[in-house]
């Protein structure tokens, strides 16, 4: 339990943005679940969820809940995964 003034202050303060975090993250998990299984059956509207996915993606970076090098390294996957459904 926070003492101070402060520490009650930074401790509602990260309750806040553990909500904020939880959001974007459910967000982007919830993307990549869904064109996940769009590849696996070989949909053809998996290509037009990847802007979808980039853009929940980038939002997480945007608000530091994701790594800008974990979010490139996800994109670059998911991506390659595509390529290859098209061939």
């Amino acid at each position: 339990m926070a003492n101070t003034s402060s520490a009650k202050k930074a401790q509602r303060a990260a309750k806040r943005r553990h909500v904020f975090n939880m959001r974007r993250k459910t967000a982007y998990k919830a993307e990549v679940k869904n064109i996940g299984k769009a590849i696996s059956a070989k949909s053809k509207e998996a290509v037009s969820m990847l802007p979808k996915l980039q853009k929940a993606i980038d939002k997480a970076v945007k608000g530091r809940t994701l790594n800008k090098n974990t979010a490139s390294r996800m994109k670059s996957r998911i991506a390659k995964r595509l390529a290859a459904l098209g061939k």
